[in-house]
């Protein structure tokens, strides 16, 4: 049976988004990047909010082959690779304000939660169901469909903002599965929730 599995950026001080709604304290150096990439290439579905669907339309649109005025074309390779791959990936957004969705392979959710994750782990597709955006987070959290946690914590206190666990009244035990320490501060993560 396929993962459901929530990976996001997060502040020291437990937070995806600062208080003015920024995130560029996330901005992965190259290295962070390439486990980001690393950690794409395991997703066979990614499940998405809308904030996080229209952040992410950027890789949506973005042109890998594009011309650059930059002649270490190299230098880009990480975002050409990621990009590539984010295309690929089937997408699925949650949202009651949009009406249509970019991108060939994504789709807005016709149905809840809930059901959307049961037919998925039903599909005999490979790769984890990645959840994506917090508000979406808290509802699979709510509903005890999270398989497995991974916090990438940047070494930075911002002071308030939206949090990366949402509250909620009941506890959740968690089991280390890996943890990485990267020579910038970043550090991550990986938890399964015990059942």
């Amino acid at each position: 049976m396929r993962n459901v599995t929530y990976s996001m950026g997060v502040s020291l001080d437990g937070y995806i988004v600062g208080p003015d709604g920024g995130f560029d304290f996330t901005t992965p150096e190259e290295e962070v990047f390439r486990s980001a990439i690393d950690e794409l290439r395991t997703v066979g579905v990614h499940l998405l909010g809308r904030r996080l669907y229209e952040t992410m339309l950027y890789w949506e649109t973005d042109d890998p082959d594009a011309s650059t005025d930059d002649p270490d074309a190299s230098a880009d390779e990480p975002d050409r690779e990621w990009t590539a791959l984010w295309k690929r990936l089937p997408k699925v957004v949650f949202s009651h304000s949009l009406s249509a969705v970019q991108g060939s392979n994504t789709r807005l959710a016709s149905v809840s939660l809930a059901d959307e994750i049961e037919r998925l782990r039903a599909d005999p597709a490979e790769g984890d169901i990645a959840i994506g955006g917090a508000t979406l987070a808290e509802e699979a959290a709510a509903l005890d469909l999270i398989d497995e946690y991974q916090v990438r914590v940047h070494p930075v206190l911002v002071g308030g903002g939206r949090p990366f666990f949402p509250p909620h009244h009941r506890r959740t035990d968690l089991e280390l599965v890996g943890s990485r320490v990267f020579g910038t501060g970043v550090v991550i993560s990986r938890y399964r929730v015990k059942r």
